[in-house]
């Protein structure tokens, strides 16, 4: 069968054709750029139409980070992005051969780099995220806190404090656009001002900017600290615009203890979807749990979280009068731990309070005289609070050696400092508990 000139070019434009339009219409495109500066790190967001492969590599003489994206473009060109405070000078972006990508990053000093593809979740697309690990800071030995037991070397209460969410997450949304991320920072920085005009106490700030922070890192930063309380605070959304007070909760070692608790614990764990996580695995976090659970944390979680609760009853109205339980990710710490819900950004009302400066100075005073009061009549030995004279009510029940053993003293120095002649113990009666 013979073949025309006219039908042998048709046959040709036609393989080229199926060859080149396949990758043409699957080519993905770079549709943003998102900058995130951390005091550890610096996060590099680029949002994508569709799924990428990518390579990433260093060079150095000077710094710089190449990535390399297979069959992508750009969507008009890259927003500008504000480098203060981030490792990156510069970005430069090119066409890499017919349907690729090259994107170099200009350092200011040399960082340890890790990259990896988040799927669409939520309010975001497909993701390539790029965090810059300074170098130097990779290479360093965390020291953990020395634990002195004397009144020489008493050492201050370490209370970590969380502010929820950040950077990439954004975390619950108001009817009037205020961001939870945005509101518990100002209130864990109220906060953060009141531990540290207290004697014998000292803030540990979890999340000090507008960056995202893992939920397990979350957990490991008060872990390194060995931190002596961990306060996470959020202001969550409900479906129902109608939802509102003021929760605190502490880990549940079975199920939540209301449906509005379970979907709270759902919905904050999973943050790390929306701020930028790979993957996790939760078999550290449930081992945590059992030492939790064996060496009665718990208990104390309940504690501190009852005296914050009563605190906050006189600020907002409370969503359940008691203390709430659930598997918050970031109570798994090890340690006692609490999680304030200060209202529901969701209600209208409760989010106009929200955004009131007083209003959150108010939070943060009813969450730090709970944390005080029950440190005061719990102190930890080997704290200065524990060296301070403090006073005790005797409660029904109580005994002498049983108030000696709680504040780890002699009988003698207990009977010696209240002029004991003998035992007993009159019911409402002050004594006072001599420093260590």
């Amino acid at each position: 069968m013979s073949v025309s000139i006219k039908q042998f070019r048709f046959f040709i434009y036609l393989s080229l054709a199926a060859t080149l339009l396949p990758n043409i219409l699957s080519a993905a495109e770079v549709r943003g750029l998102r900058l995130w500066p951390a005091p550890d790190n610096t996060r590099l967001v680029f949002d994508l139409n569709s799924p990428v492969e990518h390579r990433l590599f260093t060079l150095r003489n000077p710094n710089r980070i190449v990535i390399d994206l297979k069959n992508t473009n750009v969507s008009g060109v890259l927003p500008s992005a504000t480098y203060n405070e981030s490792r990156i000078k510069g970005i430069r972006y090119a066409k890499r051969g017919n349907n690729g990508l090259r994107v170099v990053l200009d350092l200011n000093n040399a960082v340890k780099p890790k990259s990896f593809v988040l799927k669409p979740h939520g309010a975001y697309g497909h993701r390539l995220v790029v965090d810059l690990f300074d170098a130097a800071e990779a290479r360093k030995v965390i020291k953990k806190r020395p634990v002195y037991k004397t009144k020489k070397y008493a050492r201050d209460l370490i209370i970590a404090i969380d502010a929820g969410h950040g950077g990439e997450d954004p975390g619950a949304i108001g009817q009037r656009g205020t961001r939870e991320k945005d509101v518990v920072l100002r209130i864990a920085k109220e906060l953060e001002k009141l531990v540290k005009r207290e004697r014998g106490m000292k803030p540990l700030m979890i999340r000090k900017g507008d960056y995202y922070i893992g939920l397990k890192q979350r957990v490991k930063k008060a872990q390194i600290a060995q931190a002596d309380l961990f306060i996470s605070i959020h202001a969550d959304a409900f479906k129902n615009g109608k939802a509102r007070g003021t929760s605190v909760f502490i880990l549940s070692e079975r199920g939540a203890s209301s449906d509005l608790a379970s979907y709270l614990a759902d919905s904050e764990n999973s943050a790390d979807l929306n701020g930028g996580v790979s993957s996790t695995n939760d078999d550290l976090l449930n081992m945590v749990l059992a030492d939790m659970v064996k060496n009665s944390t718990l208990e104390d979680s309940h504690q501190i979280a009852s005296k914050v609760l009563a605190g906050l009853k006189g600020v907002n109205r409370l969503h359940k009068k008691t203390v709430e339980q659930a598997g918050f990710a970031v109570l798994k710490a090890g340690r006692p731990a609490i999680l304030v819900e200060t209202a529901f950004i969701s209600n209208r009302n409760e989010e106009r309070k929200l955004r009131s400066h007083k209003h959150q100075r108010a939070l943060a005073k009813a969450i730090f005289k709970g944390t005080r009061s029950y440190f005061r009549s719990n102190p930890i030995p080997g704290t200065l609070l524990a060296v301070r004279d403090r006073k005790h009510r005797i409660a029904r029940g109580e005994t002498l050696s049983g108030i000696a053993q709680r504040y780890q003293i002699s009988l003698a120095s207990i009977r010696g400092a209240n002029n004991l002649r003998g035992d007993n113990l009159r019911i409402g009666k002050m004594l006072s508990i001599p420093a260590i």
